[in-house]
C-alpha cells in the first residue's frame, strides 16, 4: 500500500478491513487516509488532494512551487488544485481554471503545473510582495523563461490579475537565497536606488572569497542580511567578521541588515555609501 491512499479503495480491492482502516489510520481529507501517527507533509497533502479528486485535479500555486523543489514553503499551506469541485474540504483550495495539456506536467507521479504556469498563477494571485519573493524561490528552484510566462498570458487574455503578474515578473530575480533577501531588494528598488545586482562574486588572489548577496559592484557597495544564525553561532559570527574584514581591505563598503533595522534607516545606510561611492543616481 502506499502511505497515503483512498480508504474505501484500499476496503474494496482487500488490502485492508473497515476495522483496520478506522483502528490504524487517520483522514485528513474525506476518505483519504494515511497512517495514523504519521504527520502529514505538504507532499502527503498534495498527494491526498489529488486523490480527493478522484486523480482529476492538477496540483498548482505553492504545492506546485513545492514539488518543483522550491524552498520557504510550510507543510501547512493550502493545497491549490485546478479542478472544477467548488465543494473543497478544509486544507484544500479548489480553481476552476482553463489549463491546456501543455501547462501541466507529472511530478514524482502526480499532475503538476508547469514550472511557467505555475508563475503565471502565483504571480496573478498574490499581493506584489508576496509574490516576487515566490517567484524567486521558485525561479531559483527550477529556471523557467520568462517568454514562456508571456506566452501563457497572451494564451489567457481575460485571466484575472495579468497586470500584477507582469510587475512582478519584471522583479523577479532568482538570486534571492531567501524571502528577507528579496524583501532588501524590493526594499532598495522601491526606494528609488539603482537596482542591485544579486549574488556578486568577490575573488582575492583568483580565489572566490565571498558570494554577496546583493550590491553594485561598480561602487563596491554591498548589503547582506544577517539571519539570526549569524548572531547565535559563535563560529559563523566569527566566520562573518573575517569575512566582512577581507572584503572592506579590498574596498567594498558592506551594509549589513538584521531584523531588528528599520527600512529607513536601511535605505538611508545604503544611499549614504552609494554617494560616498560617486553614484549619481541616489
Amino acid at each position: 500500500m502506499r502511505e497515503i491512499f483512498l480508504g474505501s479503495e484500499a476496503v474494496r480491492q482487500g488490502e485492508l478491513t473497515a476495522y483496520q482502516l478506522r483502528s490504524r489510520f487517520r483522514s485528513i481529507y474525506p476518505d483519504v487516509y494515511l497512517p495514523k501517527y504519521t504527520i502529514a507533509s505538504l507532499r502527503h497533502r498534495s498527494e491526498g488532494a489529488w486523490l480527493w479528486s478522484d486523480r482529476r485535479g492538477v496540483l498548482a500555486g505553492l504545492a506546485a512551487a513545492a514539488l518543483h523543489g522550491s524552498d520557504w514553503i510550510d507543510d501547512d499551506v493550502p493545497v491549490e488544485l485546478i479542478w472544477h469541485n467548488p465543494h473543497a474540504p478544509a486544507g484544500i483550495i479548489t480553481r476552476n481554471y482553463s489549463i491546456r495539456p501543455d501547462e501541466f506536467t507529472c511530478v514524482a507521479g502526480l499532475p503538476v503545473t508547469s514550472p511557467a504556469r505555475t508563475v503565471y498563477d502565483l504571480g496573478r494571485l498574490l499581493p506584489r510582495s508576496a509574490a516576487v519573493a515566490r517567484l524567486d524561490a521558485l525561479v531559483r528552484a527550477r529556471p523557467v523563461s520568462t517568454e514562456d510566462v508571456r506566452a501563457l498570458i497572451k494564451a489567457h487574455p481575460g485571466a484575472r490579475g495579468l497586470q500584477q503578474l507582469r510587475a512582478a515578473l519584471s522583479l523577479v530575480d532568482g538570486g534571492a537565497a531567501s524571502p528577507k533577501e528579496t524583501w532588501l531588494r524590493l526594499l532598495l528598488i522601491d526606494s528609488g536606488l539603482p537596482a542591485p545586482t544579486t549574488q556578486i562574486p568577490v575573488h582575492q588572489h583568483w580565489r572566490l572569497i565571498a558570494l554577496l548577496d546583493m550590491g553594485w559592484e561598480t561602487y563596491k557597495v554591498a548589503v547582506e542580511y544577517d539571519g539570526d544564525h549569524h548572531r547565535t553561532n559563535r563560529r559563523q559570527y566569527a566566520k562573518d567578521q573575517r569575512r566582512v574584514r577581507t572584503l572592506e581591505s579590498l574596498g567594498w563598503i558592506v551594509i549589513r541588515v538584521i531584523a531588528g533595522d528599520t527600512p529607513g534607516d536601511v535605505v538611508r545606510r545604503a544611499r549614504a555609501a552609494l554617494r560616498a561611492r560617486g553614484c549619481p543616481d541616489t
